[in-house]
């Protein structure tokens, strides 16, 4: 317990036992070989770390060679490169021979650096909460005392069904959609051209599966990610969709797939400097109010309005903007 007169961290004023929202950085990078996960480390320890490097067994592996990629996944998530721990990897689909393999290899190698284990092209959430259970029962073999985030693609039709019974699965932090596979499921009736803007956004049966997407993770307590721009360079294009996809579908994440990508994403997905500057001006007052219901630029605040303003803040700082000197001091100094 706080003593008297001291002040009470949010985390602790605002949640009172409820698992408070996951707060994470709002790109999350793919990259498959060593030579491409290296570069992305090398960038990530360049920006501060304002984004997630996920490393790919799915498609990064050669085949046969599975249980060799996995274990380079191991070093490197265990190597100096790694400063920031902010590098997951996704592992092989269900229906592939390989993935309790992955789940092994991983999580006895490196469980303690691994930010999260990403599920791929799960077809119900049976599917899912068998792998979940295996990383539970390895992770608990290997004596790990911590939850592995897991995220999980939402890519298919039964996923997609079934998408409130997955995000309520224990230790689901994030729910991707997955584009690619999701429209070369429907066999056609999607055309080609909507795996581009302004398709990917217009068209019904892709504006029906985000949005159902984005709120059975939100109803659930859990982050939901966007798909990736297929236009590599084109950094403009990126932002676009990245603000598209935050402002109209409530996204709070978006997959990188090419270094470029990366700042755009952030730039996109980053809370609006005025209301962060107001989201500290308040919590500040709040905190010094015990965290009672207090006047601020003549509006009336309390708690709701807290945990709103808190969360905007935290995710401001794992974007990297800068706070204000107080706020820094009073919300992220380690004491």
């Amino acid at each position: 317990m706080s003593n008297p007169g001291t002040p009470v961290h949010p985390n602790q004023a605002l949640f009172e036992g409820e698992k408070p929202f996951p707060v994470i950085p709002s790109c999350e990078h793919f990259a498959g070989s060593e030579k491409l996960i290296t570069k992305a480390l090398e960038h990530q320890n360049k920006l501060g770390g304002v984004f997630d490097i996920t490393m790919d067994c799915e498609d990064g592996a050669p085949a046969g060679r599975e249980k060799d990629h996995a274990e380079m996944i191991v070093r490197m998530q265990k190597s100096e490169l790694n400063k920031h721990k902010m590098s997951g990897v996704r592992i092989h689909d269900y229906t592939h021979a390989h993935w309790k393999d992955d789940v092994k290899v991983l999580v006895r190698g490196a469980g303690a650096e691994l930010a999260y284990i990403t599920i791929p092209k799960p077809t119900a959430a049976a599917q899912v909460a068998e792998m979940i259970s295996v990383i539970q029962s390895v992770a608990a073999v290997a004596g790990l005392t911590r939850e592995i985030p897991i995220h999980v693609l939402i890519e298919t039709h039964g996923a997609l069904r079934e998408v409130h019974q997955i995000a309520a699965l224990p230790w689901v932090q994030v729910l991707d959609f997955g584009l690619m596979d999701f429209i070369s499921g429907h066999h056609g009736a999607i055309p080609a051209s909507a795996m581009k803007s302004p398709g990917q956004f217009d068209h019904a049966l892709l504006a029906r599966a985000k949005s159902e997407t984005v709120a059975a993770a939100l109803a659930h307590g859990v982050i939901p990610a966007h798909n990736v721009t297929l236009d590599l360079k084109n950094t403009y294009q990126t932002y676009a969709d990245a603000r598209r996809a935050r402002s109209e579908f409530g996204f709070l994440r978006m997959w990188s797939i090419y270094p470029a990508q990366i700042q755009p994403i952030v730039d996109a997905m980053a809370p609006d400097f005025s209301e962060i500057q107001t989201g500290c001006e308040i919590l500040l007052a709040a905190q010094k109010a015990s965290w009672g219901p207090i006047q601020h630029a003549g509006d009336l605040h309390d708690r709701a309005t807290y945990r709103y303003f808190w969360e905007l803040v935290q995710r401001a700082k794992v974007s990297g903007i800068k706070l204000s000197a107080e706020a820094e001091a009073a919300f992220f100094t380690v004491r």
